[in-house]
């Protein structure tokens, strides 16, 4: 591995981390040097600890790596702002993914650090004899959980820092092995996780430290992912170059089966935690860190310190979370008699504008089709702007909007339709972002075809939340406060469902239907219409039931997957492990960069087998003492 690296991260990276209690807080001094004695402290141990959670920050909420995430897959394409960044990994001709601009280096150049550092642990811990194997354990979590990163991403890559397989490395080291894909689950990822299972506590030590569940998901979601890559359906290449053999002599079939196996079981033992009564309540802001959330990335309104960023402006850069600013268009262009009538706000519908990313056509009618039963549209976007700009200082009482109506603060300023509406007339001056308009509706709307690259429906659920606004306006420029979701416990019930699907023995009502019909069950329950802004009490549970499909299919689960899940980071890394991602991504639905724009253009992507595995960072390659020859061999075949 490129060392140096690793050798900076571990000089400054024991940051300071909050965790939410009256005094359930993980801190730590910042230390310019640390030896390799120092991991034979108590001090030292939980030091390495706290910046084992820190790390998190700088991978999740970090916007660049979220737009890896999703950006070209059948959820998101490229926005009417975006550069580079983003139009190279939409595939669609518009740019080039390379070593050089592939933005998964902010995982490789984050997960390696943090690898080291918990082998440092796990390495020197017992030696302190006050260290306790659950503190341990959490190490080996943590490590299990960036090479699971790292192997999804970019096939085989290094157990050997320098100092031998999976061992503390202190000196640096100019040169690097890849290992294969069976070799990182078999040494690392799958041993890490089954001890850190045996040693982890039900109940976390503090709040949103790592517990039994938290390993069982991912050690669980680990045999899923391989149990496809040894099955290869659709003859993926994998790199290093091996043979799709496990070297335990274990099948598919065999850890699809494991897959279940430990889902179901955390399901009937979750521990600590319970799927939410709603799906709105999952992701209110007011409701963070909830039961159903298994593992986060922290940050606070309450301390710059603790929040290790500004709390009034935004930085573009980790460790903020600015993620959710991506896929937020620039709503403040809308005017209604000449105002702003929609202010930038620190609220969970608005936010700061970057429009860097936004939704396709496609997810919008054929994902959320059915946007009157299933709560979890309404629970993902914001699609009804209203009038803010009482709180800017402007105490009109009601500006005109559309076909000359007055609007109050409060009221529907723009509308997202439902469905698409053929009386809806559109004109390029229409509320100065070419809206449209219907008979006799105060509100500007655009249709579901209508969505463009510059307007279309915001990202409600990684929207900010503050409670120091004070009735203004707060501090839309500064970066999300909020933590950032990395885990849910409703992830069990997908992954066994996924496993039933593909041969894994069942239990008794715990067939693949039965445990979606779960999620799709909650996802029928209505306790607030968040678009309506209004109380809305209604169980639509047996309509939803009644809808799934007799029998269920991995495109199925995919699709609900992406209900659940749509604009959380998930989607690359289910299309990649299912081997569904040129299939159900290389054509995609929007209407065009300007204003106005409502025609929808058919756009293709190029999607070849060796994209399956994004490239080694150019970082890495140059980095590297070796001979040109060595250093092409490491690099992913395509790049």
């Amino acid at each position: 591995m490129k060392r140096n690296h690793i050798k900076s991260y571990i000089a400054t990276a024991l940051l300071t981390l909050f965790l939410v209690g009256c005094s359930d807080i993980l801190e730590e001094q910042p230390r310019s040097i640390y030896t390799p004695g120092f991991f034979k402290t108590e001090k030292g141990v939980m030091g390495g600890l706290t910046a084992m959670y820190a790390h998190l920050r700088y991978i999740y909420g970090q916007a660049y790596y979220y737009n890896a995430c999703l950006t070209g897959t059948d959820e998101v394409t490229y926005a009417q702002s975006a550069d580079g960044n983003f139009k190279d990994m939409d595939y669609s001709g518009v740019g080039s993914l390379t070593p050089s601009t592939s933005r998964t280096d902010v995982l490789w150049g984050q997960a390696f650090p943090n690898i080291n550092t918990a082998s440092g642990i796990i390495e020197n811990a017992e030696a302190v004899g006050t260290i306790s194997n659950a503190l341990i354990a959490e190490a080996r979590f943590f490590r299990a959980f960036d090479y699971f990163l790292l192997v999804q991403t970019f096939g085989g890559v290094p157990l050997d820092l320098g100092a031998g397989e999976l061992k503390f490395n202190t000196s640096t080291s100019r040169t690097s092995v890849r290992n294969t894909v069976p070799e990182v689950y078999t040494k690392a990822i799958f041993p890490d996780l089954l001890k850190a299972i045996t040693d982890l506590p039900e109940t976390g030590r503090l709040t949103g430290t790592v517990t039994k569940t938290v390993a069982r998901l991912y050690l669980s979601k680990a045999y899923l992912t391989y149990a496809w890559w040894l099955e290869n359906p659709n003859s993926i290449p994998t790199y290093p170059a091996s043979e799709r053999v496990d070297p335990d002599g274990k099948n598919a079939a065999w850890y699809y089966q494991q897959a279940y196996d430990i889902s179901t079981t955390a399901i009937e033992n979750p521990g600590s935690f319970a799927l939410q009564a709603t799906y709105y309540d999952v992701n209110l802001a007011q409701n963070d860190r909830n039961k159903e959330i298994l593992l986060y990335a922290d940050h606070t309104e309450k301390s710059e310190k603790y929040n290790a960023g500004s709390l009034t402006y935004g930085s573009g850069g980790a460790p903020d979370n600015f993620a959710g600013w991506m896929m937020t268009w620039n709503y403040t262009n809308i005017r209604s008699s000449g105002v702003s009538s929609v202010q930038r706000e620190a609220s969970q519908p608005l936010g700061r504008p970057w429009t860097r990313m936004c939704p396709t056509i496609g997810a919008i009618k054929n994902t959320f089709a059915d946007k009157t039963n299933d709560s979890r549209y309404d629970g993902t976007f914001t699609t009804v702007y209203r009038g803010n700009w009482d709180k800017a200082g402007n105490k009109t009482a009601t500006l005109i909007n559309a076909n000359g109506l007055p609007v109050a603060p409060g009221g529907a300023i723009l509308s997202f339709l439902n469905e698409d509406d053929a009386n809806v007339v559109y004109a390029n001056s229409t509320a100065n972002i070419g809206a449209g308009v219907l008979s006799g509706r105060a509100d500007f709307v655009i249709a579901p075809s209508g969505i463009s690259r510059i307007v279309y429906p915001g990202l409600w659920k990684l929207g900010p939340y503050r409670t120091d606004n004070a009735g203004g306006l707060g501090q839309p420029n500064a970066a999300s406060t909020r933590p950032f979701n990395i885990a849910k416990l409703s992830e069990f019930y997908f992954i066994a469902a996924e496993a039933a699907v593909k041969g894994a023995t069942i239990k008794a009502g715990k067939s693949a239907r039965e445990l979606i019909n779960v999620i799709r069950a909650r996802a029928g329950k209505w306790r607030w219409d968040n678009n309506g802004n209004i109380a809305k009490v209604a169980d639509n549970s047996a309509a939803m039931i009644a809808s799934t499909p007799a029998t269920i299919d991995i495109n199925y689960i995919l699709a609900e997957r992406s209900r659940e899940y749509f604009g959380e980071g998930y989607r690359w890394f289910d299309l990649v492990r299912t081997q569904k991602w040129a299939e159900l991504s290389s054509t995609y639905q929007i209407c065009g960069s300007n204003y106005g724009q409502h025609t929808p253009a058919t756009v293709t992507r190029t999607i070849e087998k060796y994209h399956y595995l994004r490239p080694i960072p150019s970082g890495q390659i140059d980095g590297m003492e070796m001979t040109a020859e060595e250093k092409a061999i490491y690099q992913n075949p395509g790049y």
